[in-house]
């Protein structure tokens, strides 16, 4: 459910100094697999220092979004490159195709047995050290399987989700930042204690607000927050236009005088949809799937009955960053793969179409030529 808020001095002083010029706005959909797309392009984006006034994300695209806006660590482009090391080394990942370093086990045994692990110089020497070369990066991600494995968990059939709740975010993202950021910053979740998607800003924006946006059905159990139990809001709305539509009646926006939108569709694509190649991929598919014609209704839905004035003109430009369309022929077969190659060429193919989006859009990016 949409909140309310009343902008800061610096959000006025930006508003005035753009009056009349009309607000650009990001859509950043969900699609946690092809992150690093999502990141290469925004590394662009922040190279060129692209100004958006309001950011829309669901999904994988929260983080993406955050580490845009408010990283731990480092600046913008060194976060979003550092998504990167999500991937696992592709001779491991070939073996043992489940990236272990981003779905962890669940359970209050589990946590603390990390907190050890992040607390070890050991363990934190072989990180440290794992980009060093290709064999260092095999070593270190075989290590790390040996740990998750040895990782107790409390998983069991009455569990309703096999995963922990993103256990690393507070390493990554500055959540006492998000509320000072100057755009406006939306996350959705869906709320099935009340069933009914819930939009959170910025200045209600924690850890258990990001998690419960990241609950996706199976991989994650419900997220309780208050008395009130949340899932994805990608997994029911890939495409997070409600936080921009303010002349929906039944649930209106809250942003107005947006003249520009710059959306990342990921997963909006039939590019995305093969034979699968093994039972694990195959389980993988029946995810994706019915997301992609999710996705590609939401922004049908947006174009069509929310972007049209009375005489059928759009009131609102809408740009699409052709991400999917820009990733090679030959690696569509594993563009949903968690190798270590896959997500390096992905960061690199979502970078060059950011450039090149750049330079073809700059006008309406408020950039220089």
């Amino acid at each position: 459910m949409l909140q309310p808020f009343y902008p800061t001095k610096l959000e006025a002083e930006i508003a005035t100094k753009k009056a009349g010029k009309g607000k650009l706005a990001l859509v950043l959909g969900g699609g946690a697999p092809n992150a690093t797309l999502m990141a290469g392009a925004l590394a662009a984006f922040a190279e060129r220092r692209v100004e958006f006034d309001v950011i829309s994300t669901s999904g994988a695209g929260a983080l993406i979004g955050l580490l845009y806006l408010a990283p731990k660590q480092g600046n913008a482009v060194q976060a979003l490159a550092h998504t990167r090391e999500m991937g696992v080394a592709d001779l491991l990942y070939r073996a043992f195709p489940v990236n272990f370093k981003v779905f962890n086990k669940p359970g209050t045994a589990a946590d603390m047995y990390r907190d050890l692990l992040a607390a070890n110089p050991f363990v934190q020497q072989v990180l440290a050290h794992s980009n060093n070369s290709t064999l260092n990066r095999l070593a270190a991600d075989w290590l790390q399987l040996m740990w998750a494995t040895l990782c107790p968990s409390d998983l069991s059939n009455q569990s309703l989700g096999l995963c922990a709740h993103v256990p690393f975010v507070e390493q990554l993202i500055d959540f006492e930042e998000i509320a000072q950021l100057a755009p406006a910053f939306y996350i959705n979740a869906y709320n099935l204690t009340q069933r009914r998607m819930d939009i959170f800003d910025k200045r209600q924006i924690t850890p258990e607000h990001f998690r419960a946006a990241l609950s996706f059905p199976f991989i994650y159990p419900p997220y309780r927050l208050g008395e009130d139990d949340y899932i994805e809001g990608a997994a029911i709305d890939c495409l997070n236009f409600k936080a921009l539509v303010n002349d929906d009646k039944a649930n209106p926006g809250c942003e107005t005088d947006i003249k520009t939108i710059v959306v990342f569709d990921i997963l909006g694509s039939e590019t995305l949809l093969r034979k699968p190649r093994d039972l694990y991929d195959a389980w993988v598919l029946s995810i994706i799937t019915p997301l992609v014609e999710v996705a590609r209704d939401d922004l049908k839905l947006f174009e069509y009955q929310h972007n049209r004035d009375g005489n059928g003109q759009p009131k609102r430009k809408l740009l699409k960053v052709p991400l999917m369309s820009s990733v090679p022929v030959d690696q569509l077969p594993d563009v949903l793969d968690w190798s270590s190659s896959n997500l390096n060429t992905l960061y690199q193919v979502g970078y060059e179409a950011g450039v090149q989006f750049c330079n073809q859009h700059a006008a309406e990016l408020g950039l220089q030529a």
